[in-house]
């Protein structure tokens, strides 16, 4: 197990917090010696399930799952290990030694980048809006959950990093039912993508290019899950 190696002794039979926002995700970080917990991408959610846990109960904290993509430089598929998580008002950096094994580590040939995170409260569909947030954070990807367990385990005096996959990459526009089409089980609530798609059929080939970057990057994902233990 990364976190933990060159640690306290006494914190080494302490589980990993994992932290998705999907239950996707969480079936894929799920294994011994982890306790993985699926916000349903829902940030208030996750505030309430991190006050449920003790600290002394773990010995660090790894943000794992897919993220939006804002540097265009970068892929679906492609692999953002965290040095630092960014929002409007904070920085939170990680624990340098878990980044740099972390970007170390062989994940299955998938481009592999220390890069920054951004966090938000509310997934970002656009360009525009993805632009935006590049030029305001300088950050290179985005999701809902890394900087809520990045401020946990700083204020807790917990090992943490981040390690997220690009899904919708910059110059890819998310269709707008997405936003609202994840359950508060974190599974996705597939009839009203359907409904969505009856209503707007013309949606359908972004609906298309948005599930092929996904799969791509959950296939990334399975790649990354030895690295956690």
């Amino acid at each position: 197990m990364i976190i933990g190696a060159g640690g306290d002794a006494a914190h080494d039979g302490l589980p990993v917090l994992i932290v998705t926002g999907l239950k996707q995700e969480a079936r894929i970080a799920a294994g011994p010696g982890l306790t993985v917990i699926c916000s349903s991408s829902n940030p208030i959610q996750l505030r309430e399930m991190m006050i449920s846990f003790d600290p002394a109960s773990i010995r660090g904290i790894v943000s794992f799952g897919v993220a939006g993509g804002l540097n265009p430089a970068l892929k679906s598929g492609d692999i953002v290990v965290a040095s630092e998580i960014v929002t409007g008002e904070e920085r939170w950096s990680t624990e340098a030694a878990l980044t740099e094994n972390l970007i170390a580590f062989p994940l299955k040939r998938r481009r592999t980048l220390s890069g920054v995170l951004a966090g938000v409260e509310e997934v970002v569909t656009g360009q525009v809006g993805k632009a935006a947030l590049r030029a305001t954070t300088g950050a290179d990807a985005v999701d809902m959950e890394s900087h809520i367990a990045a401020r946990y385990a700083t204020e807790n005096g917990l090992p943490f990093a981040a390690v997220r996959v690009i899904s919708d990459p910059a110059h890819r526009a998310l269709p707008k039912l997405t936003k609202d089409a994840i359950k508060p089980n974190g599974n996705v609530d597939m009839w009203k993508v359907m409904r969505g798609i009856a209503r707007n059929p013309k949606s359908i080939p972004a609906l298309i290019s948005t599930g092929r970057d996904f799969s791509r990057a959950l296939r990334s994902l399975r790649g990354c899950r030895s690295a956690l233990g």
